[in-house]
């Protein structure tokens, strides 16, 4: 590959993209390193618009960079998957809950054209995460408070390897119908205004959520 990608004016953003998404498919799997010179060689980069990207994976808590331009994926933590969680408890129905006080109309289509979804199978593809992530946004953005959607965003970066983490229990058919009535009543209460019930919902949708399940798994890894 030479030059930019398609898609991609800015070289630091192919370079961003691609080893994100290969950290999230397990390519790149925590603790794993990874050589920055002959990555930048198969993107067709210099590795200095490589570094910006790591720099900014780093930020997110994805990549750890050494001293002598080493550079590994970070590893995964029972403590940062309930820092996560904990976090995620006191926002994520905060901000259902200001949607459905808040939402417009154009809220309520971006909201019904993103909700067409079903939850997450044991191997999801990047467009699977994708398309979740971009229901859980729709709602985030029909809160118009732009610090807790800017807060939501940056943990949800750091909370797909835990959910990937996660299905590595593939979770049974119940569980997934479960998933998929919650993101259905999710939208019903945010477009019927019911600020209480969007806030409840999403309080269950959390404490039952794959990064739940992750606490779980690194939990019983990590006992004696």
């Amino acid at each position: 590959m030479s030059g930019s990608a398609p898609g991609f004016a800015v070289k630091s953003d192919l370079a961003y993209t691609v080893v994100r998404n290969r950290i999230l498919s397990n390519e790149y799997a925590p603790g794993s390193p990874f050589n920055q010179a002959r990555l930048a060689v198969e993107l067709g980069i210099s590795t200095t618009p490589l570094r910006e990207a790591l720099r900014r994976l780093q930020s997110e808590g994805l990549v750890e960079l050494g001293p002598h331009r080493d550079a590994s994926v970070t590893g995964l933590s029972i403590e940062e998957a309930r820092d996560l969680l904990e976090f995620r408890l006191a926002v994520d129905p905060l901000a259902a809950g200001l949607a459905a006080q808040r939402r417009t109309r154009d809220d309520i289509a971006a909201i019904r054209a993103a909700s067409e979804i079903e939850a997450l199978p044991e191997q999801p593809s990047i467009d699977q995460l994708i398309n979740h992530r971009r229901f859980h946004q729709a709602v985030y953005a029909a809160s118009h408070n732009d610090l807790l959607i800017a807060t939501l965003d940056s943990l949800w970066d750091k909370s797909d390897r835990y959910r990937l983490e996660a299905l590595r229990d593939d979770r049974d058919e119940e569980e997934r119908r479960r998933k998929n009535a919650e993101h259905r009543e999710l939208m019903l209460c945010v477009i019927g205004g019911d600020a209480a019930g969007a806030t409840e919902v999403m309080r269950r949708h959390i404490q039952s959520s794959l990064g739940a399940a992750a606490v779980r798994r690194l939990g019983e890894r990590s006992d004696p």
